[in-house]
């Protein structure tokens, strides 16, 4: 009698498990049902922000569903970032994540509460940003090799804008400190708006940042651009110098935006949002949106998950010697 109990309840077992799976592969067959968070880890209107809202936009309606962006600051996007690592893995809270969060995070943070690539699935990259080197609109040096005498004359008295420690603006500018031997006083903000308003009220220097934002700023002439950190010049900006072609070939860097979802998301449901990602970035007014605001636009080969894993290792292994020769960890 015991033994057929044991057969009774393992068999019933076994259907209830057989009924669990089957139910989980149909709800991510129907994936998505309702509303979806997107968690941006700046605050509203920096570029990750304007990034994330261009492309939700569009890949809501490919989805069926809406796609609310939920802004987190704090700790240079790792407090989102966390969040986003800790969340239930049903493909319902994503997050928007970048070289900062996703890369440089790793030798900044030895105490970090995630890791980029064993915490998260890769859903695809959004865009590259290229960096620019920035300063206020009345700041002394007409070109960028009048800007790094002046920084290595008077770096004591001059600030450094940043959207805090673990930024893209951050990273950014610790490597051109790096390839200046310099140690400017840093001035962080919550996010990358914050440190423009900043920028924009003469209340700070100069700044390192993605060319998302800033074209109207400097086509107006109320910031200046002294070079841009890629090897050749931007159609946005056609006028900025490169930074080899203004004698600084050191400092070459470009910025990324990505979606992630937590670890363990179904992969149907990170096949729907990669392929909604991948649309978005195919239609012409999405297209249009971000060519205008100088982000670079990923072909085929860099779209999907297994090339933002590769990007994500890569970026790893780059930002890792930066950091720690900088000395600055948190």
């Amino acid at each position: 009698m015991n033994l057929l109990k044991r057969m009774l309840a393992t068999c019933g077992f076994s259907a209830l498990a057989a009924v669990g799976v089957a139910t989980g592969a149909a709800q991510a067959q129907d994936y998505p049902t309702r509303n979806i968070t997107m968690i941006v880890p700046f605050a509203a209107g920096g570029p990750t922000d304007v990034i994330a809202r261009i492309v939700t936009g569009h890949m809501q309606q490919t989805l069926g569903q809406s796609i609310i962006i939920e802004n987190v600051v704090g700790a240079g996007g790792t407090t989102a970032s966390t969040r986003a690592s800790k969340a239930a893995p049903d493909g319902y809270t994503l997050i928007t994540g970048h070289m900062g969060t996703h890369a440089a995070s790793v030798p900044l943070y030895p105490k970090l509460a995630y890791h980029p690539s064993k915490d998260f699935e890769a859903v695809g990259l959004i865009a590259g940003t290229p960096i620019l080197i920035l300063a206020r609109k009345d700041f002394p040096p007409k070109d960028l090799k009048e800007f790094v005498a002046y920084l290595k004359a008077n770096t004591d008295k001059l600030n450094e804008a940043h959207a805090g420690v673990g930024s893209v603006s951050y990273t950014s500018c610790q490597l051109l400190d790096a390839v200046l031997k310099i140690n400017p006083t840093g001035v962080p903000f919550n996010g990358t708006g914050p440190a423009m308003n900043a920028l924009l009220g003469g209340q700070v220097d100069y700044m390192c940042d993605q060319i998302v934002n800033l074209v109207p700023q400097i086509q107006a002439g109320t910031i200046k651009a002294y070079a841009i950190g890629t090897t050749e010049r931007n159609p946005a900006l056609k006028d900025v110098p490169t930074t080899k072609e203004a004698g600084l070939p050191e400092f070459q860097v470009s910025a990324w935006n990505a979606l992630f979802a937590p670890k363990g998301t179904p992969k149907e449901a990170l096949d729907k949002l990669s392929d909604a990602l991948s649309k978005a970035l195919d239609d012409e007014g999405v297209r249009k949106r971000l060519l205008d605001l100088g982000s670079d636009i990923p072909g085929p080969d860099r779209r999907g998950q297994a090339a933002l894993n590769k990007l994500v290792e890569g970026e790893i292994a780059r930002w890792t010697p930066v950091i720690q020769a900088s000395g600055i960890t948190q």
